[in-house]
């Protein structure tokens, strides 16, 4: 009697742990929404589409320091090369220059009662954060990004 009962409670243990699993599955997978022919998570969409903002020294690319490209996370475009990036203090990763003007588009941005430029993609207008003036030599200008509005593709000397 007793073995039947230990099975029976190792059978039930067995059931609600598999029920837990598949429940913690389904907690972390990110909800995806459409951004520029663009399944992206929904906390990429806020950045992109509504314009909002990650939380200073919290996206990946803040301490990143590896040699390569940035692009848009919404349409895969070309927009800073890591030799422009620097450390601003600021908390978000930040570029002194453009690969090309070009493709960097800049709004008079008032919202939050402040005065800035917002800064977004020119191909899919995803928001990617703010340029100010007070940046390096030899521009003299701060793009401030998000790093979640970011996708980092390393040089290809870097894997030899």
């Amino acid at each position: 009697m007793k073995v039947i009962y230990c099975l029976m409670l190792l059978i039930l243990t067995q059931c609600t742990l598999a029920q837990s699993d598949a429940k913690s599955k389904q907690i972390e997978e990110p909800k995806l929404v459409p951004f520029a022919k663009k399944m992206l998570p929904e906390n990429v969409c806020y950045i992109v589409r509504d314009g909002g903002t990650e939380e200073p020294f919290s996206g990946k690319y803040v301490n990143h320091h590896e040699k390569g490209t940035y692009l848009c996370v919404a349409c895969d475009h070309e927009l800073f090369s890591s030799s422009a990036k620097y450390d601003s203090g600021s908390g978000w990763p930040s570029f002194y220059d453009v690969l090309n003007s070009k493709d960097v588009k800049q709004l008079h941005d008032t919202s939050f009662g402040m005065d800035r430029i917002e800064i977004r993609c020119s191909f899919c207008d995803a928001h990617l954060g703010h340029l100010f003036n007070d940046g390096p030599n030899p521009t003299g200008l701060r793009y401030c990004v998000n790093s979640a509005s970011l996708i980092f593709i390393p040089n290809s000397s870097n894997h030899d």
